[in-house]
């Protein structure tokens, strides 16, 4: 029988990591007054009090980067209104004043350059999903990463919630037995009419190739499915079959997909992702299949998971409880039958970064198998399943060799 059970000291044990010896230093490259994901970035990190804002370049447009930055009470002198100014300024300060790690929330297209420019001069770096803009940036990305011996979290959000974990957990123990099937779905609605034509900012550079990249759909919300997936099961995917729509007339790159996926023990998958599902808010959701059972999590209902045995009643195993295995512990925040969503989801993410770069400014290490984010790997995967999604859909073949080449 799978035991999640720990005890009170166990638990207290896993979150007691090490002494930091003060706050991390952050800038931040995007996220303006007139971003959405800048201020989810700010909240989280900001959340366990460990990170703090030292300076920023919110905007490429002049005006809007300083009144951003005075908004939110950045000294006059560490207020920038581009980013190769602010990464070479901070790079001359002491180090006790100048920034530990810059936050890349810019679009797709303007991920690599300042990734880049941040570890020449010694800064490590989050930044939004997907990585960059094509395969071959991501591997240029990886490159200059183990050149540099730096760290760079990617904030696939949806990894950081507990019961995430507690099924990555499950699925790790064996319990259910070797996978089989592997169902996950991220339907959304918001662009079910030609929204990037009326004002909607979010919608204009997703769905312009020239700052999204090569899709819309698979490359905004599919990574996310599709990092799930993986995440969950600890399987990669090796051939796939895609089908990409667009289905708002006049749109520049497709809103609706499907993807048969094959994985790496034989088991095979089914990935839909569409922002045309007029109604639906955020749903995402992932049902995995073994031998002797299955699971189900929904991220509208994330403190549930659900476990579907062949021989025994169905369990459903809430956030909170003691019920969970240490994974799941070290990234639940409250007692069961309080909610914890999608801020603390990124705040876990953030949380397990900072732990990790504090303990190598600190010269100590940390638990990984409880301490984790996603990283160059999973950035380098999800450029690779965009790309090989669009490369099916285009090719006249049933199936398409997964390649990272």
């Amino acid at each position: 029988m799978y035991n999640f059970v720990t005890t009170k000291t166990q638990k207290l044990k896993s979150k007691t990591l090490f002494a930091m010896k003060r706050k991390l230093r952050m800038g931040m490259i995007g996220g303006g007054k007139d971003a959405f994901i800048g201020s989810i970035h700010r909240f989280a990190s900001n959340m366990d009090g460990m990170v703090e804002l030292v300076c920023g370049a919110l905007s490429i447009n002049k005006d809007v980067a300083i009144e951003s930055g005075r908004s939110l009470f950045l000294p006059e002198d560490r207020i920038y209104t581009n980013y190769e100014e602010m990464i070479e300024k901070e790079s001359k300060l002491p180090e006790g004043e100048r920034m530990d790690f810059v936050t890349i929330v810019t679009p797709n297209f303007a991920h690599f350059p300042p990734a880049v420019a941040a570890l020449d001069k010694g800064f490590h770096v989050v930044i939004e999903k997907p990585i960059t803009v094509s395969l071959e940036e991501a591997q240029k990305l990886k490159q200059k990463l183990d050149e540099t011996r730096l760290i760079l979290c990617l904030t696939h959000t949806y990894t950081g919630f507990p019961m995430v974990k507690q099924a990555k957990d499950l699925v790790a123990s064996g319990a259910l037995g070797k996978i089989r099937k592997v169902y996950v779905h991220y339907h959304q609605g918001w662009l079910s009419r030609l929204s990037e034509r009326e004002g909607n900012a979010q919608a204009s550079w997703r769905t312009d190739p020239k700052k999204s990249g090569k899709s819309g759909v698979m490359g905004d919300i599919g990574t996310h499915a599709f990092n799930l997936a993986e995440y969950i099961t600890g399987l990669q995917v090796t051939k796939l079959c895609a089908d990409l729509n667009i289905v708002v007339e006049g749109r520049l790159l497709d809103d609706d997909g499907g993807v048969f996926l094959k994985f790496d023990n034989g088991a095979s998958g089914v990935l839909t992702a569409t922002q045309i599902a007029a109604g639906e808010e955020n749903n995402l959701s992932i049902k995995v299949y073994g031998e002797n059972g299955g699971l189900e999590w929904h991220q509208q209902e994330p403190n549930s998971l659900i476990v579907r045995w062949l021989d025994k009643p169905m369990e459903i195993l809430r956030a909170g409880t003691p019920f969970v295995g240490d994974l799941a512990k070290q990234n639940q925040r409250t007692p069961g039958g309080h909610p914890e969503g999608y801020l603390e989801a990124f705040a876990n993410i953030y949380r397990n970064f900072a732990n990790t770069l504090s303990a190598r400014l600190n010269n100590t290490t940390v638990n990984t198998s409880i301490i984790e984010f996603p990283s160059i790997t999973e950035g380098i995967r999800g450029m690779a399943f965009i790309e090989n999604v669009v490369k099916s859909h285009e090719s006249n073949e049933k199936w398409t060799d997964y390649s990272i080449d």
